[in-house]
């Protein structure tokens, strides 16, 4: 089981049990979630999963389960991209900006297909370097 992300959203975001991807100045981020999204301390909770070992430091970002259903059947070759473990950051992030649609899931998963025939300890460092630039920069938080 992965934990997920620190809670950042105002209470009942998608009441109408409808699954929503993160927008530009979102409304439904509450202020503290504003900024511990900025600086990133919302993917902490995650390094339990990397040391519980259902996650890596690098691979493809996981995505909630009700995008997974959805991009399985209209992406071809998305359910590919979970040939390799789910990372806290990855190839995909590093490479494309924020992902908020059908057609940035399919950009992304070009990115997640490489990583996953291609990893190494080369290219995990290299994601991890250009990871720690876009914190210290804070690029790309939404």
């Amino acid at each position: 089981m992965v934990l997920g992300k620190a809670r950042c959203k105002i209470v009942d975001a998608e009441k109408d049990g409808k699954a929503r991807w993160a927008q530009k100045n979102d409304v439904r981020a509450t202020r503290v979630g504003n900024f511990i999204r900025k600086v990133r301390i919302d993917e902490l909770p995650q390094i339990f999963n990397v040391l519980r070992g259902d996650m890596s430091f690098v691979g493809p970002r996981p995505e909630r389960p009700e995008f997974v259903e959805r991009l399985s059947v209209t992406i071809p070759y998305f359910a590919e991209r979970h040939r390799v473990k789910p990372g806290i950051t990855g190839w995909a992030q590093i490479r494309y900006p924020y992902g908020a649609s059908e057609n940035d899931a399919m950009e992304k998963l070009q990115y997640d297909l490489y990583y996953a025939k291609n990893h190494n300890l080369f290219l995990d460092l290299t994601v991890l370097l250009q990871t720690g630039e876009v914190i210290l920069f804070g690029q790309g938080a939404r």
